[in-house]
């Protein structure tokens, strides 16, 4: 068995990029290598996510509070359990760019935002949040992300309007630019094949200089 000794074994590792990018399988594959747990995003049993699909402007404010809570007590289970997770999907996107976004085009009220705003920074934006060792932040092109929603096949997303798409992609790409709650390791989708153990192994020992880096920085501010 391969060991990674620059991975403590309390570190928390991110994974963040837009839908379709391949999140889950990174998180499945890097927490069974490291013999990390996995914080998975609540999909399959979210009451606002299907309704949401189909009245963006109904359910928007409702599906963000309902993210915003249940990502923060998976934080809050990950910090009392001592860490050693790998996580999919960061609560930094749901305000960098879902409530944003919705905000923007008007499918979310002010009102609603900035109520939405206000809570997101007392929760999270705050020295006492635990944030990761590491977000991984997964990019790739519009095509290639299309085709893995496709293949996917959740009803929901295919028939969503591909216009939405491009929008999510846009933002993520300017949300990235200005991320700095945490170091960040960028990954592009078609440069790595994370069934290849070597591919996999690379990406494992830039998690671990990335920590070691970020470790470092922490200690010499405490002294």
């Amino acid at each position: 068995m391969t060991t990674y000794p620059l991975i403590p074994n309390d570190a928390l590792i991110t994974v963040a990029g837009t839908v379709g990018v391949g999140k889950s399988t990174l998180t499945a594959a890097l927490a069974e290598r490291l013999s990390f747990q996995t914080s998975l995003e609540k999909v399959d049993h979210n009451p606002y996510l299907e309704k949401f699909y189909h009245d963006f402007e109904r359910w928007s404010f409702h599906l963000q509070i309902y993210f915003l809570a249940e990502r923060f007590k998976e934080q809050k289970a990950i910090f009392e359990a001592g860490g050693g997770f790998v996580q999919d999907r960061s609560i930094y996107e749901d305000t960098g760019i879902f409530a944003k976004m919705h905000a923007d085009q008007g499918t979310m009220s002010a009102v609603d935002y900035e109520t939405y705003s206000s809570l997101f920074e007392a929760m999270v934006m705050t020295p006492y949040f635990p944030h990761p060792d590491v977000l991984i932040y997964l990019e790739g092109s519009l095509p290639s992300i299309l085709s893995r929603i496709t293949e996917r096949g959740r009803e929901m997303e295919i028939q969503t309007d591909v216009t939405y798409w491009e929008k999510m992609h846009g933002r993520y790409a300017d949300w990235i630019e200005g991320f700095n709650a945490c170091p960040v390791l960028r990954l592009n989708i078609d440069e790595y094949d994370v069934h290849d153990p070597s591919s996999l192994d690379d990406i494992i020992a830039r998690i671990g200089v990335a920590i070691e880096q970020s470790r470092k920085v922490k200690a010499s501010l405490n002294v």
